[in-house]
Order: C-alpha cells, then structure tokens, then sequence
C-alpha cells in the first residue's frame, strides 16, 4: 500500500506532463493523439484573454448593428411579402431573445416609416450597408487572425461579399420556413402520411440545429481568407452548434431565475442578459474558427509558447532556417514547401513559420506559388545561387519604417554611424556564406533526433548539452587559432 501511492502520485504526474506538455513532442499520427492535441489546443485557445476580448468587441459592434441588420433584413422581406415569415423565423431561432427581438422590432418599424416618408434615403442606407460591412469585415479580420493570414479581401471583395450575404440570409430563412411548413402540411392532409408524423416532428424540431451547424460551417469555410478543408470547418461547424444550442436553452430556462433584474433596470432588463448572450455567442463562434484550425493544422503545432516574445538574435536564426528550407529545395528541384511543410519537417512553431514567411515575402525574398488544389507553397522571388547570407539579414533588417522619429538622425548622427558600421561589418562576413550552402540538417535526421527524445526531457536536456559543448569546443579552437595568428 505504502509502494502504491508513490506510483499513482508519478502516473498522475507523467500522465498531466503528457496531457498538457509532453503529447507536442508526440511524433505518432494517431487517432488518440490527435484527439488529444485537439483538445488541448482548444482548450488553451478558448481561455485566451485576446479571445475574451475580441468576443467583447465583436458583441459592441453587433449592438451597433443590431437595428441595422434587423431593418434590412425585414426590408427585403417586406419587398418579396415575406416580413410575418421571417419575423415568426427570428423567434423561433433565438427563442433566448424574445424580450430583445421584440425591442428591436419596435424600433425597425419606425425605421422603415422613415424610410416611408422619405427621409431614409442615400445616406440612410450608406450608413445601414456601412454598419453591416463593418461588422462583417471585424469578424473576417479576426478569422484571419486566428488563421495567421495577413491579408484580407480587398474592399470591393468586401462589399460585394457582404451584400450577398445580407441579401441571401433572408432568402434561405424563407426557403427554411417554406419547407418546415410544407412537409408538415402535406403530412397533415395526407392519411396516407400520417405514419410519418413523429418523423416530420422531429425533424421540425432538429431544424434549428441543423441550421446553425450550416452557418457555423460555412462560416468557417467561407470567411478566413485562406483554403479551409470543408471537414474540419463541418466539424467545428457541429460541435459550436451544439454549444450554441445549449446556450440557447440556459438562457430560456435561466430567464425565469433571473426575474429580479426587473427591479434594477426596468424595462430594461434584457439588455444585460442580451450582452451576455451575444458574448457567449461570438465566443463560441471564435472559438470554432480555433478549433477548424486546430484540426488542420494539429501536427504543425509542436511548440505553444508565445512566439512573439522570441529575442531578435533566435528570430534571424530561425529566418535563415526558413529561408535555406526554401531556397535549398528549389536549387534540388524539389516541390515548393508549404507552411505545413517547413513546420513539420523542421520542427519549427507554424505561427513563427507564418510570421518569418510573411517577412521574407514583404522583403520581396520569395513569392507565393499555387501547388495543387489552392495550396500555397512559397520559391525564390530572385536567383536561388546567388543570394548571401547578409544580403537576406540585410533585407530582414531594413523592413519597416526607419524614419519613425524625425529629429532622431540630426539628435545621434555619431550613434548611427557606429552602428551601421557594426552592421556592415557582420552582414559584409555574412555575406560569405550563400543561403543555399547553409548546413541544415535532413527531415528524416530531424525526425530521429525528436523520435529519441520524445517524452523524455533529461535526454533532450542532456543531447542540448552535447550539442552545446560541441559549439563551445569549435569557438574556442577558432579563438586559439586567431591568437597564435596574431
């Protein structure tokens, strides 16, 4: 007994260094694991305070296009005959919010009266389209973050997008209706049907899930500006429906243990239960464009930390990693890497790869190359044999704005020249050594040195120090061969 809980103690220890550390270092393409990493990953991601904030942000621009979005949807559907439709849609789809709904409505109808009267023009239905592609365009910009894409649709791209969508949703909401009320119809008349009946029943009743699995889907198939595998983003899709399902129905139900919000804020009282919903909500959708990312993108995923707190020196280093990956494999003739593909041979963060590509393509280093079914991989912008070492730090080095302060060159101008000449002289020995000539080692030597240390931290500490002790001998070799020069 005594021997028993020491073990239980160490299992438990190993199997929370596993769960929380150690399966990143799982080199296994299992189902188990990848089960694992998923979770951990979504995990981690759901409680990101940057998360927490932009579903915040998100929640005040959505009350800012509330009335909005709700006038133009109505608007459209008044102008087809369709307005009873959609409103009894809008009940029934977020039941949680009938005191809100039934606000909003209150002031969509003078809305549109205006518009009635003639006051609701030109710059009216501006402002409305602004409101909708404004909010649309936050969500799209927080997609690509979350997908570490640096570039978003273009404005005509955005506001032709947008408008499709906001003339589509009211269309499909008719088209959901027309159905529902179709088959119960026909069911209804027809004896013969009649069998049925707890059929069509249930499917009326699974109809709001399985619509917010569509645009749960969609949304993260459709909006990162990037190529997203429709199974994941279907399986992000289903899982954040039924969280926003039950969200739905803790609402519903907690509403009636909530009475006492009456005695603060009056008729008031939905607004705080509308915020809170509407935060869950856009944290649920986030945290699906997570988990669609996760899933593609799991094995890439073999470091957590926080790759923007990496020092200037380790970044230049990974830089040429990156840089040598792509140059070296184009002078082969091989295959243009893909993000996925430097990250997972090479063992280096995804997000850092991302960053470091974006560099290097800012720095007009490398071009984007379409692969095969809207995959991008990335080649040599300029002559593969002929780039230095130093030409590329140096092109890294003067990315940005380097007049920032205007004063700041007449103020140190002896400061400027020293370092400059610092510089030079590092990037001039630099320049030695061509990108394609850098030693790195190959995927499958890679592999091995991860395979053998994989959940074992001492024999990783321990090949660190090998490696380290070796560079330290070879620097000191080259200091004492200097001296005996001089």
């Amino acid at each position: 007994m005594k021997n028993a809980i020491p073990k239980l103690v160490a299992k438990a220890k190993a199997a929370y260094f596993f769960y929380t550390i150690g399966v990143w270092r799982e080199t296994k393409d299992t189902l188990y694991v990848r089960i694992v990493k998923t979770l951990n990953l979504s995990v981690r991601s759901f409680l990101d305070r940057d998360l927490q904030m932009k579903s915040a942000a998100l929640t005040y621009s959505s009350v800012l296009a509330l009335v909005p979005a709700l006038a133009l949807l109505l608007a459209i559907a008044r102008g087809f005959g369709f307005q009873d439709i959609i409103s009894g849609a809008l009940y029934s789809y977020f039941p949680a919010q009938h005191k809100a709904l039934e606000t909003g409505m209150g002031f969509v109808d003078s809305y549109l009266k205006e518009a009635n009267n003639g006051i609701f023009v030109g710059i009216g239905i501006i402002v409305l389209l602004w409101t909708l592609v404004s909010l649309l365009s936050t969500v799209e910009e927080t997609f690509n973050n979350i997908w570490d894409i640096k570039k978003d649709r273009t404005i005509y791209q955005k506001v032709t997008d947008y408008i499709a969508i906001c003339l589509l949703v009211p269309i499909l909401m008719v088209c959901s209706s027309g159905v529902s009320i179709f088959m119960s119809t026909i069911v209804q008349n027809n004896v013969r049907l009649a069998f049925l009946t707890p059929f069509v029943n249930v499917a009326l009743e699974a109809a709001p899930l399985v619509l917010a699995w569509l645009a749960f889907s969609l949304s993260y198939f459709l909006i990162p500006n990037t190529k997203v595998q429709i199974k994941y983003a279907a399986i992000a899709g289903a899982v954040c429906a039924i969280a926003f399902q039950i969200i739905q129905l803790l609402f519903v139900n907690g509403q009636i243990y909530v009475s006492k919000y009456n005695a603060i804020y009056g008729s008031f009282a939905f607004l705080p239960l509308l915020l809170i919903w509407m935060q869950l909500s856009w944290l649920v959708l986030l945290f699906g464009c997570v988990l669609t990312y996760s899933l593609q993108n799991i094995f890439a995923f073999n470091f957590l930390g926080d790759v923007h707190t990496i020092s200037q020196d380790y970044r230049r280093k990974i830089s040429l990693v990156v840089a040598a990956v792509i140059f070296q494999r184009f002078h082969q003739g091989l295959t243009p890497p893909t993000r996925n593909d430097i990250s997972t041979l090479y063992d280096i963060p995804i997000r850092l790869v991302g960053s470091i590509i974006f560099a290097l393509h800012d720095a007009k280093l490398i071009n984007n190359v379409m692969i095969k079914d809207d995959i991008i991989g990335y080649a040599p912008a300029i002559e593969a044999s002929s780039l230095t070492a130093g030409a590329l730090l140096r092109r890294l080095d003067e990315l940005g704005d380097s007049d920032f302060i205007p004063r700041f060159d007449a103020i140190y101008p002896d400061l400027i020249v020293e370092v400059d000449r610092w510089n030079k002289s590092a990037w001039d020995q630099a320049d030695n050594v061509k990108i394609i000539d850098i030693k790195i080692p190959a995927p499958q030597k890679i592999k091995d040195i991860i395979s053998s240390t994989a959940g074992d931290p001492k024999k990783l500490a321990q090949k660190i120090r090998e490696e380290k002790s070796k560079r330290e001998s070879v620097e000191n070799e080259e200091n004492n061969d200097n001296l005996l020069g001089e």
